[in-house]
């Protein structure tokens, strides 16, 4: 079964590995079994007193039912592409190519997020009652996030499953053509991955887990927040808090800190005044200092994982279209959208997605044969159409109270003829 999984991310330079330092001892306090995922292993270790493992597959324990593991892109990316040389490497003896070695390898940008998908995978197949991740910062872990589902689909599209139904002909062509074919190990490679992905993309998608912002309050942070609230609504991720961190005090005869203060009661305020559905505003207490130790973790008071029901951004399927999941571990969480059937009234099916936050100019919507092409700021994705909606034409689209809704108008020539 699937671990309770936080997700810890959000701007730069706002505490995340903090936080999910602070999650992961919360949820070892409730009594659970607990997985710390962290890219920041130093930072980690000055928070918790101990470092993290070298890899996710061999975690170190940091405290009384608490295990810590390090993303390692720089070994991922190497085990990774020396994995791959190997399997090629018929096709690189018949080219004459040299071995790439080990100690000459640099990590291509990008990396990061296949290893972290990794770890994911990895973390997912292991015994653990919670798992807390500290991902990057907020763009670079959306982006993350989404990668699995977005790869599988060009695994589908560029290797589709039937194709293999011609296996049995590959050993006669290969005789024919005097060289060995790639076809069988590319669909092995091809197959292999996918169920990688799938595995990352189960954990990321399952309904117990939940993604955590967190914000320094301030100008900066009110933008992040709008943008972020869009990305996770796109792509039916939900969240269970947002953490605002390192709020000051009254600070009353401080000119500098009742200014910095007064900023970051402005954007508390619309915070807490939001009235678009989404998760509860957690605040964090400005320490002083920098946070150091179990003591100062235990006094952020953050909730651990599943003490608060993830929520999606705009409040998901309205009542009478479709059970949402019920946030148990292994539940797979349902999609954000929905459509409404006014066929009655207007001859019409009426697709609709909550994006709360979304203006009209960054919006593009395309319908290409049986998909949707969304693109909103910077967010992009494809979403297929239900059978229903691929015998219809696309007659609107409207953004309205923080909703898209496309219309689709049943097309005569496709739409089944009643008592057909």
């Amino acid at each position: 079964m699937a671990p309770r999984t936080v997700l810890v991310t959000g701007l730069g330079g706002a505490g995340r590995t903090t936080v999910a330092a602070a999650t992961a001892l919360a949820a070892t306090r409730r009594g659970d079994r607990t997985l710390l995922l962290t890219a920041d292993g130093a930072a980690a270790a000055a928070l918790l007193g101990a470092g993290p493992g070298p890899r996710p597959d061999e975690p170190a324990a940091v405290a009384d039912g608490l295990w810590a593991a390090r993303i390692d892109t720089d070994d991922h990316f190497r085990t990774e592409l020396l994995d791959l040389q190997e399997r090629i490497a018929p096709a690189l003896d018949l080219l004459g190519a040299p071995r790439l070695r080990r100690e000459e390898l640099t990590t291509l940008p990008g990396s990061d997020r296949f290893a972290l998908l990794h770890a994911l995978r990895v973390a997912a197949a292991g015994d653990w009652d919670a798992l807390v991740v500290d991902l990057p910062p907020l763009g670079e872990a959306l982006a993350a996030l989404t990668l699995p589902g977005e790869l599988r689909r060009y695994l589908r599209r560029l290797l589709p499953p039937e194709r293999q139904a011609a296996r049995a002909l590959r050993p006669v062509m290969a005789q024919l053509a005097g060289v060995p074919l790639p076809s069988r190990r590319l669909y092995e490679a091809a197959t292999r991955k996918d169920t990688e992905l799938a595995a990352a993309q189960l954990l990321i998608e399952d309904a117990a887990t939940a993604v955590r912002l967190v914000l320094e309050p301030g100008p900066a942070a009110e933008e992040a927040l709008r943008t972020a609230r869009i990305g996770l609504a796109l792509h039916g991720l939900r969240a269970d808090a947002v953490v605002a961190s390192k709020v000051l005090p009254p600070a009353a005869g401080h000119p500098w800190l009742e200014a910095a203060g007064a900023r970051q009661r402005k954007t508390l305020d619309a915070w807490h005044g939001d009235p678009a559905p989404g998760p509860e505003l957690h605040e964090l207490p400005h320490l002083g200092h920098d946070p150091q130790g179990p003591g100062d973790l235990a006094a952020l008071d953050v909730p651990a994982p599943g003490d608060r029901a993830a929520t999606p951004y705009g409040g998901g399927r309205p009542a009478g279209h479709g059970d949402a999941a019920g946030g148990e571990p292994g539940t797979p969480a349902p999609e954000p959208w929905w459509v409404e059937d006014l066929r009655a009234s207007e001859g019409l099916l009426v697709w609709c997605l909550p994006l709360p936050g979304a203006v009209k100019s960054e919006l593009s919507l395309v319908r290409r044969e049986g998909e949707l092409l969304l693109t909103v700021g910077p967010f992009r994705r494809i979403v297929p159409l239900t059978s229903a909606l691929r015998r219809c034409t696309v007659s609107g689209a409207a953004l309205t109270d923080g909703v898209l809704r496309v219309r689709f108008a049943p097309d005569p020539a496709l739409w089944p003829k009643e008592g057909s």
